[in-house]
């Protein structure tokens, strides 16, 4: 069976996905290493805040973030070393962990996210027209339940 090869609309839509994906993704990255943390590692945060007492087992952590349970256990480790969240094993599972925000680590989540937003604002949010960020809203939408896991 001969592949169904891309015409070039559909090459001009995966070529631009690529291209300001990785265009975001630096900014962001050059904005959070200026503030002395990794993408992955403001992204911990962000869900720990948003989490119920602000705590969260690893692998729903790992889950949320899309990445590996031992990606997550390194940058983890290291939010850990610089005393931005504790782990705590979990009473209900002896195999399972915790990661616990501390006040140091909301705090520092606080400092961070006005500069983290004018940047995803400056990058990409106000360089779309409300009915591009409809159409890329919807269309990166289904790409993300298409792909997750049930």
């Amino acid at each position: 069976m001969d592949p169904q090869w891309l015409n070039a609309r559909e090459m001009e839509v995966w070529q631009n996905f690529l291209a300001a994906g990785a265009l975001v993704a630096r900014e962001v990255e050059r904005h959070l290493r200026q503030e002395g943390l990794s993408h992955t590692q403001y992204e911990v945060l962000v869900r720990l805040a948003d989490a119920p007492e602000g705590r969260l087992r690893m692998t729903e952590l790992a889950d949320a973030l899309y990445t590996s349970k031992s990606g997550l256990s390194y940058q983890v480790t290291q939010l850990e070393k610089a005393g931005l969240l504790v782990r705590e094993a979990c009473p209900t599972d002896v195999r399972g962990v915790i990661a616990v925000l501390t006040d140091a680590g909301r705090d520092r989540l606080a400092r961070i996210a006005p500069g983290h937003v004018a940047t995803v604002r400056r990058v990409l949010v106000d360089v779309l027209t409300p009915a591009q960020q409809d159409a890329v809203a919807d269309g990166l939408g289904e790409v993300g339940r298409r792909l997750t896991p049930l």
